[in-house]
């Protein structure tokens, strides 16, 4: 499979042609596209390796850190090919290597969690929450399961994410009831101890009740949120929950 790259036309088309020209069709649509003689990911181990022990750590080398983990290596992977490397390159290169790596291996390891996570439960996790984002710390994700009355909603939190205090609002009836299933997480009411949630839970919210729900600081943690139906019914947001108080739950 011929290797498609643009970046030499997109940074030096104009001033440099015959170098973008070179870059991006004998580079990258000739060389790299030798899959007969080497993989993908061999040549991906040999470019950072020839990279790293010129010290050549810039935008560059995070480009073919990227393009390794795409190509199959893992993170334990690049952990060993630096190490060994570290030995005949250069401690301080390997150094500089490893805090770009774990960077790039990161987003691996927070796709695997969500993966995990998801095997968990039945219900999808949904798309960022980006509607209520600035009434929560951290990445929530939410899934409507029912559009009528009431409504349904699986809503997942990221290790660490919780929402803000909050009082749901009703003249009669109201309120809200979790169902937790998958992970782990908090209820707490304003001037009571949290409780601590897992699958199969049910938090019973009257309306009128200053509280707040979120992951623990080292789980995923998913539950269904249903609205009690009830008079003139509204939401309140309030201030976060702060990292002192959090942190003291754990």
């Amino acid at each position: 499979m011929a290797v498609k790259q643009t970046a030499g036309r997109d940074a030096l088309g104009t001033f440099a042609p015959k170098f973008a020209q070179l870059n991006d069709d004998v580079l990258f649509g000739q060389v790299w596209s030798r899959e007969d003689r080497l993989s993908l990911r061999d040549r991906s181990l040999v470019t950072v390796v020839a990279l790293m022990a010129q010290g050549l750590v810039d935008s560059s080398f995070q480009y073919h850190l990227t393009t390794a983990r795409k190509n199959g290596i893992t993170r334990q992977e690049i952990a060993e090919i630096l190490t060994h490397a570290a030995f005949y390159a250069g401690w301080p290169k390997a150094w500089a290597a490893f805090r770009m790596a774990k960077e790039v291996w990161a987003e691996e390891d927070a796709e695997d969690d969500r993966a995990r996570h998801q095997q968990q439960m039945v219900f999808p996790i949904g798309a960022p929450n980006d509607g209520f984002a600035r009434y929560f710390v951290g990445q929530s994700y939410l899934q409507p399961l029912s559009s009528g009355n009431p409504g349904v909603y699986n809503v997942t939190f990221e290790p660490g994410c919780r929402n803000n205090w909050h009082i749901h609002h009703a003249d009669q009836g109201g309120g809200q009831l979790l169902i937790c299933v998958a992970g782990r997480g908090y209820y707490q009411e304003w001037g009571q101890e949290a409780r601590a949630l897992r699958p199969g839970d049910v938090v019973t919210i009257p309306s009128g009740v200053k509280h707040w729900h979120g992951a623990a600081p080292d789980s995923w943690f998913s539950h269904l949120a249903m609205d009690i139906p009830g008079v003139n019914c509204s939401n309140e947001w309030l201030e976060a929950v702060s990292e002192e108080a959090y942190a003291s739950l754990t």
